[in-house]
Order: C-alpha cells, then sequence, then structure tokens
C-alpha cells in the first residue's frame, strides 16, 4: 500500500519520471478538466513510465478508465461509483474511497476499499468548496478501521503530525505541484514519512 500520494492532472510523463525519482510512491490522475480520450491517453503512459520503478497509478473517481489504462487502483469519491460496485467491477485494483468519518470508513471496508482518504485534514486551495478541515484530532478518529491515506495542506512540516494521528501515508497536491522545485518538495515529504 503506497504511503506517498501525488495528485496530479494530466502532465508530461517526464515530470512523473522525476518525481518517481523523488520518491513518490504513487501518482493519482485527477484532471476535471480533461476529456475522457486525453485521461486515457495519459494515464496509459504513465502506467508504462512508472511501472517499471513501482510506481502505482490510481485514477481518480473512474473505474472504466483505470481498467482501460491497465492502471493499479481507483480512488472513489462520495458521490462516485459505490466502492461494492467498482470492486465487483474490479476484483484486483487497488480502491481508495474518501472518507470523512470512522462511520464512512466502517462502509467503505464493508464494501471493499482497500484505504480511506481521509480530509480535509487542513484547509487547502487545491480545491473549492471542501468542508471544514478535519485536523489532526479528526482524522485520528476515523484511523484504525482501513489504511489512512490523509489529504489537505499536508508538506512535509505537517507529516509527523499525520503519522502520530495514525495515518498510513499522505497524498498531496499543491505541496509539490505548487512548487518551485516539485522534485526537492516530494522529496522533502518523502524524507519526512522514512523518519516518522
Amino acid at each position: 500500500m503506497p504511503r506517498f500520494h501525488v495528485l496530479c492532472p494530466v502532465v508530461p510523463v517526464p515530470g512523473l519520471l522525476a518525481l518517481a525519482e523523488a520518491g513518490v510512491e504513487a501518482v493519482q490522475v485527477r484532471d476535471k478538466d480533461a476529456d475522457d480520450r486525453a485521461l486515457l491517453a495519459f494515464a496509459t503512459a504513465a502506467v508504462a513510465a512508472l511501472r517499471p520503478l513501482g510506481v502505482r497509478v490510481i485514477l481518480n473517481d473512474r473505474v472504466d478508465l483505470a481498467l482501460a489504462a491497465g492502471a493499479d487502483g481507483v480512488h472513489l469519491g462520495a458521490q462516485d461509483l459505490p466502492v461494492s460496485a467498482a470492486r465487483a467491477l474490479a476484483p484486483t485494483l487497488l480502491i481508495g474511497a474518501t472518507c470523512r468519518s470512522r462511520a464512512a470508513a466502517v462502509a467503505a471496508a464493508r464494501e471493499g476499499a482497500d484505504y480511506a482518504g481521509v480530509g480535509p485534514v487542513f484547509a487547502t486551495t487545491s480545491k473549492a468548496g471542501l468542508p471544514a478541515p478535519l485536523g489532526v484530532e479528526g482524522l485520528a478518529e476515523v484511523t484504525g478501521v482501513l489504511p489512512v491515506v490523509a489529504i489537505a495542506g499536508i508538506d512535509a512540516g505537517r507529516v509527523p503530525a499525520v503519522l502520530a494521528a495514525g495515518a498510513h501515508g499522505v497524498a498531496v497536491l499543491g505541496a509539490v505541484t505548487n512548487a518551485a522545485d516539485p522534485p526537492t518538495a516530494a522529496r522533502e515529504i518523502a524524507a519526512a514519512l522514512r523518519a516518522a
């Protein structure tokens, strides 16, 4: 189960290779503006480039595209296809489910999820319309059911706190993709994960 996920839109694959070399363990494709063909082409190229390096490719929301691209997994939001339906369609895919409560994590586990994406842990500008941040206390309440990947507002400095709260790993977007030097930012987060 990957501990370090980076969410990214459709980007040039060489940038992904640099992130893989910096310690990223999973690339989670999230691009609400890309059409299906662009997502499929990108995900297929990402799988071809990253799988030999041991980096998993996970698509947000789309089981069909994950299967078509030969991706390693899919992450499902609260309004997406139910985990049980995704598991029926894709018994071998790594399936993550967005959870904001222990009850949601229990339900996701019962339906066959492999991990819970829990957040927003901290405030973030990477996605609009999110509910109030859970904080590390709220994060801790959701742990212990499934491996938890904490998301939102997480950088290298916050990794120790989210791991201490019980998270298995982290998913980041802005801390890496908006950094002046994304590979260096990724290396710092990977080092924080190893040190904790």
